[in-house]
């Protein structure tokens, strides 16, 4: 939710200073609820801006509910305090920009600074370079800086699948099968009345994930950092198997089971030996539906290829082998990080020969489409 439109005609500057100020704290990723934003505002109405502290308690008081918001509250409002210094007094007749970058995790900032514009319209610009920017922005743009800022939001994701019946039982409704040991037992109490009759349901366990990453040298620009998913849902989520996908079929489960990310992706990278190689979808697919999907891996799983489709094999071979293993999964999602393209189609030979196999089709571009996958797979 936004905060409250600013009618120059009506609001103080000292008002507008104050939306202003939630605006940052939205940014910055503290929830400030709309009753909090107005009672904040009405009382710098009242206080005015001339004394700080007078700001920064008013502040605090009606915008934090959280401890562990009160640090990076405290590094905003320094840095908003020091750019409406930076600016003039005369606030009335300013327009401010304030510039506050932030990390991802702890909120450290760098420092903000104002500029005042020459145009009298009383409107306060804010520019942020946030995690919001970041969640959006294309894979293949992205710095070394930002892949480890990635990291931390796709460590996030909830990577759970749709559960599954097993063969295990467990105490359950009315509705299934009699429990007669424990509908025995509990007669003893009653002089062998089966008063309270139990019952057993079979329970449920979540669905194995396999993801397979294609690291050939069309996907390098975007395989750095989806082998940053790959780690994160390795890491984060029981039942998860991950392979690499090139000339060769690679698998680097355990190698990216560590919690250190850092650690897991040099020990992948180490693993893997035709990393920005050629592409032989077909003959992979067929290789890990032999050795591991047919026999059990697959059977049942949400099955993930994350690749652009582009292979020098056979079509037919990566036909015959995505038909093999959709046959045997729950469900096979292909994501291509050349699908949000404009005007783009899944013409390239092996993309074609995959796609009548496919149980859909996603974007894989960036960090948000990232998280549409992560709902696409609990779906």
């Amino acid at each position: 939710m936004n905060a409250p439109a600013v009618n120059e005609a009506v609001v103080s500057p000292a008002e507008r200073m104050a939306v202003a100020f939630t605006r940052v704290l939205r940014g910055a990723g503290i929830t400030t609820p709309i009753g909090n934003v107005i009672t904040f505002t009405e009382s710098i109405a009242r206080l005015g801006l001339d004394r700080r502290d007078d700001v920064y308690w008013a502040g605090r008081a009606t915008l934090i509910r959280r401890p562990e918001d009160i640090a990076l509250f405290d590094r905003a409002f320094e840095v908003f305090w020091n750019s409406r210094r930076a600016g003039s007094d005369d606030v009335e007749a300013e327009t401010f920009h304030l510039t506050i970058n932030m990390d991802a995790e702890d909120g450290s900032m760098d420092d903000g600074q104002a500029n005042v514009d020459d145009e009298d319209d009383g409107s306060i610009t804010l520019r942020f370079s946030t995690i919001e920017t970041l969640r959006t922005k294309d894979f293949a743009a992205y710095s070394p800086e930002e892949l480890h800022l990635a990291q931390d939001l796709m460590s996030k994701l909830r990577l759970v699948g749709t559960p599954r019946s097993s063969f295990r039982m467990t105490p359950g409704s009315r509705r299934g099968r009699p429990d007669l040991r424990r509908t025995v037992r509990s007669s003893l109490r009653t002089a062998g009345e089966p008063v309270t009759r139990h019952h057993l349901e079979n329970d449920q366990r979540l669905r194995r994930l396999v993801l397979l990453l294609d690291i050939s040298g069309s996907m390098e620009p975007y395989a750095r950092a989806l082998l940053r998913f790959v780690q994160a849902a390795v890491a984060g989520r029981q039942k998860v198997e991950a392979f690499a996908i090139g000339t060769r079929l690679t698998r680097v489960t355990r190698e990216l089971g560590s919690r250190d990310p850092d650690k897991a992706l040099r020990l992948a990278s180490g693993r893997v030996q035709d990393w920005s190689g050629g592409t032989r979808l077909g003959e992979c697919l067929r290789y890990f539906n032999d050795e591991w999907g047919v026999r059990g891996m697959a059977r049942g799983a949400i099955v993930v290829v994350l690749s652009d489709g582009w292979d020098r094999g056979e079509p037919e071979l990566l036909a015959e082998q995505m038909r093999r293993l959709q046959r045997v999964s729950f469900r096979t999602i292909w994501v291509n990080p050349l699908k949000v393209t404009p005007g783009y189609a899944p013409l390239a030979r092996g993309m074609a020969a995959a796609m009548p196999y496919v149980d859909r089709f996603v974007e894989g571009h960036s960090v948000e489409a990232m998280e549409r996958l992560a709902h696409e797979i609990g779906s």
